[in-house]
Parts: structure tokens; C-alpha cells; sequence
């Protein structure tokens, strides 16, 4: 859904800076949403159609019908490089709006990739150009160009609002959108959160439990969880 019902197209809307999103991409889709307090996940209804795929681009929105990619083809030629589209419709639709000729058309521009709440298909087209999407289904469902909706405006993906510039980043464990705002925020949490976890990686490899690295052991007491050895517990006897 979005939150304008406008027939519009709103050209060369401010974007996020792309060597942050470059960074932000990096780190990676799961710690960015943990370094910004679990927030920003699009949701685990876009998967990838391909493994091993981890980008960044700034957001070209579009609002689009059920069944009906005619503004799919008028937010082409709003795209830039480093830009990713992202595509939702007025209600739910798990149509194929989306295939092998638009990404060429999209690739041409510079365009990064795709996260659609629709269907894609030519998925093997896709793999093969290594043109990367994220996307709700896989379907060969055809669509029409009849109906008018939206370029660049803010739009709702799982819950979560799109802007177009805000940065947007996909790879295996999903997609999240960071507001162009909140950037810098993003980058300085993130790159702390990835000094913690590097540090308890080495902390796990010397043997430390996790029990002890993040003081869980109060926490079970707390719960009143006992331990209890196989004897006292009477499980033998059973």
C-alpha cells in the first residue's frame, strides 16, 4: 500500500549518499537491523531468488496496480546508477510484473537490483545476467499497462515505510530500509555492533559459552530454572 494515491511521477528526489550505503551494505542486513534496535526489516515475505547477493542502493519507488507494471516502466527512466527499485501495489498481488527485460532496461542505468512485494519471473534469465531480486513469489503471470499509479512516493513494505533516496539493503537473511535521515545513525551503530560481535566470536572460539559472555546464567536463575543431575531428577527411572 502508500500512502499517496496520486497520479504522479516525482523526478530526481533526494538520495542517501552511496559510499554510506556502500558501508552499510557490507555490514550486512541482520546487523543493521539489530544496530538500529531491530527496526527497518521489511519483513520474511521478500526472499531472494538468487544466493549470495548482498547490495545497497538508494530507492526508486513505485506504486503500482494489481496486475498492471505500466508504472514499472515509468520509473525506468527516473533510475540512476547505484539506484534499487522497489515495488509495491495498491492491493496484494503476486503477479510476475517483473522479468528479464526490465532488468536489462534497469542494468543499462545502473541499476543495482529489485525488492518487489509481486511476483518475478524469468527468474533463470535473472541468475544468469546476475541482475539480483528480492521479491514476495516466483510467477509467470502476465500483466497489462493500462492503469496509473505512483513514482516516488513513500510507500508501505511489511509494515515498514519506503522513501524514495532512503537506503535499501537485501541479501540472503532479507531486506531492510534505512530512512536517508538515519544514515549516519546506521553507520556509527552498525560498525559498533560489528566490534561487539567480532569480539565475541574470538571469545567463542577460545571456549567461552555464551551463558557466561552475556551474564545468562542470572537470567535463568531469575526464571527459576533449576539444574538438576539425571539421578535427581528421576528421568533414569522412568
Amino acid at each position: 500500500m502508500s500512502t499517496s494515491t496520486d497520479k504522479v511521477v516525482i523526478t530526481d528526489p533526494p538520495r542517501a549518499d552511496l559510499t554510506d550505503v556502500d558501508e552499510l551494505a557490507a555490514l550486512g542486513v541482520a546487523t543493521v537491523h539489530e544496530a538500529l534496535g531491530r527496526s527497518c526489516y521489511l519483513g520474511p515475505g521478500l526472499r531472494p531468488i538468487q544466493d549470495g547477493a548482498r547490495i545497497g542502493g538508494t530507492a526508486v519507488t513505485v506504486l503500482c496496480w494489481p496486475g498492471d507494471n505500466l508504472m514499472i516502466h515509468a520509473a525506468v527512466e527516473q533510475c540512476r546508477p547505484g539506484d534499487l527499485l522497489v515495488v509495491t501495489t495498491t492491493s496484494p498481488c503476486v503477479d510476475g510484473l517483473f522479468g528479464e527485460l526490465f532488468a536489462t532496461a534497469l542494468a543499462h542505468r545502473g541499476v543495482r537490483g529489485l525488492v518487489t512485494t509481486t511476483g518475478v519471473r524469468d527468474v533463470a534469465d535473472l541468475r544468469t545476467m546476475g541482475f539480483p531480486a528480492w521479491s514476495a513469489a516466483v510467477s509467470a503471470q502476465g500483466s497489462v499497462k493500462a492503469t496509473a499509479g505512483a513514482v516516488n512516493v513513500p510507500i508501505v513494505v511489511g509494515g515498514q515505510l519506503v522513501r524514495p533516496g532512503d537506503a535499501v539493503l537485501a541479501d540472503d537473511d532479507g531486506v531492510v530500509c534505512v530512512p536517508r535521515a538515519r544514515v549516519a545513525e546506521a553507520l556509527a551503530a552498525g560498525r559498533a555492533r560489528l566490534e561487539k560481535e567480532e569480539a565475541t566470536r574470538q571469545a567463542f572460539r577460545q571456549g567461552q559459552l555464551g551463558l557466561d559472555r552475556y551474564h545468562l546464567r542470572v537470567t535463568l536463575a531469575q526464571l527459576g530454572v533449576e539444574y538438576l543431575s539425571a539421578a535427581e531428577s528421576g528421568e533414569w527411572q522412568r
